[in-house]
C-alpha cells in the first residue's frame, strides 16, 4: 500500500480550513521523508521541538509546549524521548524553582545542524510554482488570516 500520497485530494473550491489542513499534512509528510532519507528516526513534532530550541534558545516546558502547540502531557512524553536520546536536558530555572528550563545538548545542536535544510527544501518545493511576488503575497495572506483568528479567539475569551 502506498502511504506517501495524499489521503484526500482537494477539489477546486475546497474550504479554507480543509485546504490549510491538507497543505500542513503534506508539509509534515515532506519533512518526515527528508528526515527518514537522512537515516534518522525523528517525528515531525520532535523536529519542531528541536527547531524551536535551536531558534529561540532555552525555555520552560510550558513555553515550548505553547510554541509547538502541544498539551502538557504530550510535551512531557516528547521531552522524555528527546532527553533519553541525549538531544536535550532539563535544568532548574534560575528565577522559578518550580519550573525547569529546557535546552539543547551539544548532541541536540549537532542534530539540528544536520536537519536544518530539511524544512527549507520542503518549503522550497511547496512554493516552486510561485514567483517571488506570489510567495510574498501567500505569506502576507496567511499571516493576516492567522492574526485575525488569534484576535477573534482573544476577544471571545471570558
Amino acid at each position: 500500500m502506498n502511504t506517501t500520497g495524499p489521503l484526500i485530494t482537494p477539489i477546486s473550491q475546497e474550504s479554507l480550513g480543509v485546504l490549510i489542513g491538507l497543505v500542513r499534512a503534506e508539509l509534515v509528510r515532506g519533512v518526515e521523508a527528508e528526515i527518514t532519507a537522512k537515516g534518522m528516526d525523528l517525528r515531525f513534532t520532535q523536529f519542531l521541538i528541536l527547531k524551536r530550541l535551536a531558534m529561540l534558545g532555552p525555555m520552560t516546558a510550558t513555553e515550548l509546549a505553547r510554541a509547538v502547540e502541544l498539551d502538557g502531557g504530550a510535551m512531557t512524553r516528547q521531552l522524555d524521548q528527546l532527553e533519553g536520546r541525549g538531544f536535550l536536558r532539563r535544568l532548574p530555572h534560575e528565577q522559578d524553582r518550580r519550573a525547569l528550563r529546557i535546552e539543547l545538548t551539544d548532541s541536540g545542536s549537532a542534530l539540528w545542524q544536520q536537519l536544518t535544510g530539511c524544512n527549507e527544501r520542503v518549503l522550497e518545493a511547496a512554493q516552486r510554482s510561485l514567483n517571488d511576488a506570489e510567495r510574498e503575497h501567500l505569506h502576507d495572506y496567511l499571516s493576516r488570516v492567522l492574526h485575525a483568528l488569534r484576535d477573534k479567539n482573544k476577544s471571545e475569551r471570558p
